[in-house]
This record gives C-alpha cells, sequence and structure tokens, in this order.
C-alpha cells in the first residue's frame, strides 16, 4: 500500500453482541481466538459512520481513525461530490453482516420524514441479501392480511402478531427490499448482507416476551410503530433479480441506494467513476484483491469483509484469489452505492432530503 490519502480502506472488526445472535460470524471472519465464543454476536458493522459505533480504519495512512474524520477531511473525494454536498459531507450508508441463530424481534423504521421529526435522524430503509440459510429457514416481511390500527394493537397485547405477517423461506441468494414503514423480521437460520441508510432507529413492535441481555424484557415502541406502519398488502415482498456469473448484476436500484451482486471466476474490471459516488464492497463467498488502477494500490479483501473505496479512485480491477478450498478463484461481491447519474433517483433522493430538513 502506497502512502496515498486515497485508497480502497479496510476497518477493524465492529462486532455487537445481541440476545438473538450466534457464533458464525466470528467464525467466518476468522476471530475465534479474540472473541468469547459464549457470547452471541449478531452483527459485524462492516462500513459505518453511526457516532455510537464508527468504523475504525485498518490499513493505510489512516490506520487508527474514525471513518468520519477522515471523510470529513476529504469529503468530495472520498464520498463524491454530488453525495456530499447531498448528505452534508457524511456517509449516508450503513452495512452489516447479520447471523439470526434465534429470531429477531417484530419491527419496523421510521421514514425520512418522521425520523427527522421524532429524532433529528435520517429514516431507515434497507435491504437484505441472504448469503447462507438453514433448511427450513424463513423471514417476515410485509402485512399478508389487513389490518386497523386497533387489530394491530390487539394482536399485539394477546401474541398473535405473527399471524398476520407475510412469512418467506429462504435460500442464498433471496434479496429482500425492505422500505421504511414495512414491518419485517429475519428469523432463526440466516445469515445475510444488510444495506441501510445510516440510521439506528427501529421500532420494536413484538420481542416474544424474552428477556435481553441485561435479563430484563426488552423495550416496545407500539405507538411509535402505529405511526410509523405501512398497513397495506402488496402482492410480492421478494425482490426478483436476474443471476449470472462474470458479471455484475443489477439488484436493487432506489433512491436511498443501488445494490449490485458481482459474480466472477476470473480479474472482473470496474469502472464506476461515473456514479460520483463512494462503492461498498461486501465479500460474500472466497477472497480477492481489490487493485486500483490510477495508483495501482491493491488490497486483499477476505471472505466475510468489506471495503470502502473513494468515489475519485473508484476504477479498479477484482482479481480473485485462488486457494485449497477455492481452486477456481470464485468470487461473489455486494457493491453499495449511490447512483448520481440517474436523474430521476437524484431528484427523488434530493426531494426526501429537501423534506427532512425544513
Amino acid at each position: 500500500m502506497s502512502e496515498t490519502l486515497l485508497y480502497p480502506m479496510l476497518f477493524k472488526p465492529n462486532l455487537h453482541k445481541v440476545i438473538w445472535g450466534g457464533t458464525r460470524l466470528t467464525t467466518w471472519k476468522q476471530l475465534d481466538a479474540t472473541t468469547n465464543q459464549n457470547e452471541p454476536v449478531g452483527e459485524s458493522w462492516e462500513v459505518s459512520a453511526v457516532e455510537s459505533s464508527p468504523s475504525i480504519i485498518a490499513n493505510g495512512v489512516n490506520v487508527g481513525r474514525p471513518l468520519p474524520d477522515v471523510i470529513s477531511e476529504n469529503p468530495e473525494e472520498i464520498l463524491g461530490a454530488a453525495v456530499a454536498k447531498r448528505y452534508g459531507n457524511k456517509l449516508p450508508l450503513l452495512v452489516k453482516f447479520i447471523d439470526a441463530e434465534r429470531d429477531l424481534s417484530i419491527q419496523v423504521h421510521p421514514d425520512d420524514i418522521m425520523a427527522q421529526r421524532e429524532h433529528g435522524k435520517f429514516g431507515k430503509t434497507e435491504m437484505w441479501y441472504v448469503i447462507d440459510a438453514k433448511p427450513g429457514a424463513y423471514l417476515y416481511a410485509g402485512f399478508k392480511e389487513h389490518l386497523s390500527e386497533d387489530d394491530y394493537k390487539r394482536k399485539i397485547a394477546d401474541g398473535t402478531i405473527t399471524d398476520a405477517l407475510a412469512r418467506h423461506e429462504v435460500h442464498r441468494g433471496d434479496v429482500f427490499y425492505i422500505p421504511a414503514g414495512r414491518v419485517h423480521a429475519i428469523c432463526g437460520g440466516i445469515l445475510l448482507a444488510e444495506v441501510q441508510q445510516s440510521s439506528d432507529v427501529t421500532y420494536r413492535i413484538f420481542d416474544y416476551n424474552r428477556p435481553g441481555m441485561d435479563g430484563k424484557p426488552r423495550e416496545l415502541h407500539t405507538e411509535l410503530a402505529a405511526q410509523a406502519l405501512d398497513f397495506n398488502v402488496y402482492d410480492e415482498y421478494r425482490t426478483i433479480y436476474k443471476s449470472a456469473e462474470a458479471q455484475a448484476n443489477h439488484c436493487i436500484d432506489s433512491h436511498f441506494f443501488n445494490v449490485r451482486v458481482v459474480d466472477i471466476d476470473t480479474p472482473f474490471h470496474r469502472n464506476l467513476i461515473k456514479y460520483d459516488s463512494f462503492i461498498i464492497t461486501m465479500c460474500m463467498e472466497n477472497d480477492c484483491l481489490i487493485k486500483i488502477r490510477t495508483t495501482g494500490d491493491e488490497v486483499l479483501l477476505k471472505e466475510g469483509w468489506s471495503c470502502l473505496i473513494p468515489s475519485a479512485i473508484a476504477d479498479y480491477d477484482i482479481i480473485p484469489v485462488p486457494k485449497e478450498s477455492n481452486k477456481t478463484g470464485h468470487v461473489k461481491l455486494l457493491d453499495a452505492f449511490i447512483n448520481n447519474k440517474d436523474n430521476s433517483l437524484v431528484k427523488r433522493a434530493t426531494r426526501f432530503l429537501h423534506i427532512t430538513r425544513k
């Protein structure tokens, strides 16, 4: 790695222990020797600028520094000029790997308008990519029957709220887009990648009457959730996308983020300068090198880890690294960015942000 200020940034482990977590993340990321295997780790915050838990850079000239501090010094070069302007020099996305050993609570997130009004924060729209799922594993996303607000409160009180939810059995490669307002829960036996707006606002609706890490019941947010919920019933909750090898597959295009699934087994060129955006790359299967064309800098991106590629140098090659267990060098990545080339998406995003800042 050269001494340049702009390079693919790797990050130190940022693990979150929760009652529903398991042990797959520490094993997958090869952190067994440095963690207590008896503690349930549910989330690895891969790239975060959230104030309560920012990512710490693990390589290059900025090693040991919090990501938000480094972004504040070169916002346009790292975030992209359009992103920096629109989001006030702040990273607008948070990405995680999630290991659900047990069911997460039934929950919902507010949109930008409500989150700004109630908390002074961004709302939370998110998406999930299922990396692995045990046989029969499922999740909840959306309602399968229409409920009034009174119906909703009654079903929470009597513990039957899950009866009204759309339940989806899942398999590797499944994708779900979860807009703010959609009721949802990841359930036991699922390992997934999550891309979301940079927000830590969650309204817990139902938690199976179980205690939290401190032995006490976890707080519910029944009234706020009622205001946030979209009670409409939709025909389809799963995201259908084309998946093919040797290309970057279009997965999600929204005014909050864009996601591609990169599935390759030979070197692959990615020139994303046109989007005027940072790129977050999550490595979901096997290892690869990320090599920047303009500087020659390269980093080894291991399975279970992620990196942030600054906007100004987002012209790079992905080079699979064959190993004993992966002689073909097959690699699968999830790319998240903001598409500033699509004017319709930019206009919608700008309109939403303007509303939240009034």
